[in-house]
């Protein structure tokens, strides 16, 4: 029987529970029926062609989706047990607690310092001690602290494409969020780029629940713990076909759709 709602996970806290998630941008319908548990600490994989509903699914997760239209919202989704479509939901502490980094790098044309203090500043006081110490964490968590420590007040634009993207990441973890999103962060990365954001998302996993959207199916077996795949085919568009652990999606899918996939048979 094919697993939907992540029964793999039982035992693990789940830090997002989506029951019956239904999507639309205006009357267009995007996601319908989704139902799944993501695992706290885990790293969950989001994979399926093109226009499947993942990227989507992501930006429902804090809400963003809605900087980008009129948008519409069946089913639940829950945030470590809150509903966070509950009227009563400060969005933007939302989005501190659940961070996103986007596909292509999106620094501040302002310095590496004052990118990584942005959110902090934003969410209250501090002082410049504890500014220079978060600057620091942050970077260090994000494997680039020893590459620009002596650079923190030039332009985060001089930075490479990988160091952008890493820079990114330590933006959005300056404010210890407990979920980080990750749409298609590597699609714009040189290979050695994209290797050095998949060891820090391995050293991250056990105190930031990633889910990632990805395209690689290479990419997801190496870094991901579950993985859900999602599908365009008419008759399921926006929904969940199947997920599971990353090894059973892999090596044993119990869908035909996933298993076409993952032999990379269309996609």
């Amino acid at each position: 029987m094919t697993n939907l709602s992540g029964s793999m996970t039982v035992g693990l806290q789940p830090a997002l529970r989506v029951e019956g998630l239904g999507f639309y941008y205006g009357t267009k319908k995007v996601l319908e029926g989704v139902t799944m548990a993501i695992p706290v600490g885990r790293v969950t994989a989001m994979i399926g062609p093109s226009g499947c509903g993942k990227s989507t699914l992501l930006k429902a997760f804090n809400r963003i989706a809605e900087l980008e239209g009129r948008v519409k919202v069946t089913g639940t989704v829950e945030f470590l047990g809150q509903n966070i479509y509950d009227p009563k939901v400060n969005i933007n502490s939302l989005r501190r607690e659940i961070g996103m980094v986007f596909q292509r790098p999106n620094p501040f044309p302002t310095s590496i310092y004052d990118n990584i203090v942005y959110g902090v500043k934003l969410s209250g006081r501090a002082s410049r001690g504890e500014l220079d110490e978060i600057v620091e964490r942050s970077l260090t968590r994000a494997v680039l602290w020893d590459e620009v420590k002596d650079s923190l007040k030039k332009s985060a634009l001089g930075l490479s494409g990988g160091q952008q993207q890493r820079l990114c990441i330590a933006r959005a973890l300056a404010v210890n969020p407990k979920v980080l999103l990750m749409d298609e962060p590597c699609s714009a990365l040189d290979p050695i780029s994209t290797l050095k954001i998949e060891e820090l998302i391995k050293s991250l996993r056990e105190k930031v629940t990633i889910t990632i959207v990805t395209h690689n199916m290479q990419q997801a077996l190496r870094v991901s713990d579950y993985t859900a795949f999602f599908n365009t085919d008419e008759s399921r568009i926006g929904q969940l076909v199947e997920f599971d652990s990353t090894q059973s999606i892999f090596s044993s899918p119990q869908e035909t759709q996933t298993r076409d996939y993952v032999a990379g048979r269309f996609g």
